[in-house]
Parts: C-alpha cells; structure tokens; sequence
C-alpha cells in the first residue's frame, strides 16, 4: 500500500490514510496518470495540506477541483503557477481583495503566501483528469477532505472558513466547533455567479477583524 507522508497532519487523518477506500483511490489515481494527463503534478496532490500544517491555520478557503488546463494547477486552490494567465475566478478575487482591502493587484496568481501565513487553500477534489473538469469527482476525495474539514473543525484556534458557492456551502455542517469560528458563504467567484454577491462580501477584512477580536495577528493578504 502506498505510504502517504502528510507531516505534521498526518496523526490528524491516520484513519483515513489507513482505509481502504483511501488505498483504491490512490490506485485509481495511479492508473489514470500512467494512461494521460492527471492535474496537479503527483507531487503536488496533498500540497494544500503540507504547505499549511495544522497547527498554522487560521482561514480555510475552500475550491472544487484543480484547474483542468495545461500549466495551471498547482495544489492549492484558485492558485496558479507565477507567470500564468490568472483565471477568471482568480482576478474575480483579486477584484475583490482589492475592493476590500485596497491593496494593488497581484503581478501574478501564485498563492503560495497565503498558504505559508496559515491560509489553508484546499479543494474538495484533489486531482483532476486535464481537459475534463470534475472528472475525478466521484472517485472518493470528497470522503478525504471532508475527514480534512471535520479535522480542522476540531482545532482549538480561532479559525475562519471561507466557502464560495453551492458546492462548498454542502460542507458547512462538517465546520461545527466549540473553539471560535467564523463561516463566510457567498457566491463563487466564476464570472458566472460572482455578481449575485460575490463582489461585495468583504472576506478578507471580516476575516482579519475575526482574528484579532478573538486575539489572533490579521493575515497579511498581500502578494508580489
């Protein structure tokens, strides 16, 4: 059985990491990348997790799956690799970050900041076949990242959840704690629906102003 290494979220998930249906994941996982083209990279498939270890969350913004396109994926939700063309629900969000917080629009679409100051960018599916999107959808991540959510869940930090669309606010029931919580739900920031309230919901101030009314240092949301 492959030995997935989640460092310090690993005792967090051990029971999953250990089910069976986990390990046929994997295979299927396996197989569809040895027969095409399977986003993220492999090595990137858990980087949401290890970029952001447990102890260091302090807001979850939660995706669907990875981008299905060439170049894009990189194992952090809505980010993509510096020097890629910023997708529309990307540059919706930093329209947004903007609006909010004044700050100037990125250079580029790489998240990787965030998920080192403890802003944990996860998807509920975590590969995706390239060209097809949700094409990995059924084949069990939901049962992983949920088990991921009822864990962060669980934390005694103050932690807040950011969960844009339909989709994401199914996983609202899993966010139940007696540690202090805030749950942001909007729109999602495609261009399909970011303008029936995305644009608008202020995440990232009502987020900073969670963190520091329950003694937490605000996130630093600035980006190269």
């Amino acid at each position: 059985m492959q030995v997935i290494d989640l460092g310090a979220w690993t005792p967090y998930l051990e029971q999953e990491l250990r089910a069976p249906y986990f390990a046929a994941l994997l295979q299927r996982v396996g197989a569809a990348r040895a027969a095409g083209t399977v986003y993220p990279p492999e090595e990137r498939t858990f980087f949401a997790l290890t970029a952001t270890p447990p102890e260091r969350v302090r807001a979850v913004i939660l995706g669907q799956d990875p981008y299905h396109e060439p170049g894009q994926a990189m194992g952090l939700a809505f980010s993509v690799p510096q020097g890629e063309r910023l997708p529309p629900s990307l540059r919706n969000i930093f329209t947004e970050l903007h609006t909010d917080l004044g700050l100037p629009q990125p250079s580029g679409g790489d998240l990787t900041p965030w998920a080192e100051r403890g802003v944990l960018l996860l998807n509920t599916v975590l590969t995706v076949g390239r060209g097809a999107a949700n094409s990995h959808a059924a084949w069990g991540w939901q049962r992983f990242t949920d088990a991921v959510l009822a864990a962060m869940a669980a934390l005694p930090q103050p932690v807040a959840f950011v969960l844009w669309g339909s989709q994401a606010q199914k996983k609202r029931p899993l966010l139940q704690s007696a540690a202090p919580r805030l749950v942001l739900c909007a729109p999602h920031p495609s261009p399909l629906s970011s303008y029936r309230g995305f644009f608008g919901s202020r995440p990232f101030s009502q987020i900073n102003a969670f963190l520091q009314e329950n003694g937490e240092q605000p996130v630093d949301w600035r980006l190269p």
